[in-house]
């Protein structure tokens, strides 16, 4: 008897263990499962710009990643390098940004990008050299034609201040690649 009643929780430790094993198994395989659902929705990609305006040149570089809710809207994070060198003046800034995409017709995409960037510069005026460091907003509004992966428009910041921005100008074309 002592010895059935052993068997018996053996038998019964045995089926606990299975349960919880495949409960386990289970639990893991449904969050591989949304996390693959996930990723299958996350486009990484970035931007690439380039402005001149009076003797001044801008670049950037801006790795981004965007998650598609549907066919019509994104949103995703970036950061961005930046680089402007004009006469007797040079800065460069690191930046965070929040995007926003919207494609209400087929091949056409409007953006918003909200960009907050640490900008240092330096300039000589009247002989003497001058560094400065600051932070400062950029909001682009934008439009663009996509073809496939890859948009090509325009983007303004409605933000832009001439003795602050590191942009040589508001308005910026860009290209930008998404897979």
């Amino acid at each position: 008897m002592i010895l059935q009643l052993f068997k018996g929780k053996r038998f019964l430790f045995f089926i606990i263990l299975c349960l919880s094993t495949h409960s386990y198994v289970f639990a893991q395989t449904e969050m591989s499962r949304e996390n693959s659902r996930f990723l299958d929705n996350v486009r990484f990609g970035g931007s690439l710009g380039l402005s001149f305006s009076d003797n001044a040149f801008s670049a950037f570089l801006a790795p981004k990643a965007v998650y598609d809710f549907n066919n019509l809207a994104s949103a995703g994070i970036g950061i961005a390098g930046t680089y402007t060198n004009a006469d007797n003046y040079s800065a460069h800034s690191i930046s965070g940004s929040l995007i926003g995409l919207l494609r209400p017709i087929q091949n056409i995409q409007l953006s918003a990008e909200f960009e907050e960037n640490y900008v240092s510069r330096s300039w000589e005026l009247e002989g003497a050299n001058r560094k400065d460091s600051y932070w400062y907003p950029a909001l682009f509004l934008g439009a663009g034609y996509t073809t496939g992966p890859v948009t090509v428009g325009i983007r303004y910041d409605v933000l832009y201040d001439d003795e602050k921005s590191i942009y040589g100008s508001a308005l910026m074309p860009f290209i930008s690649v998404y897979f």
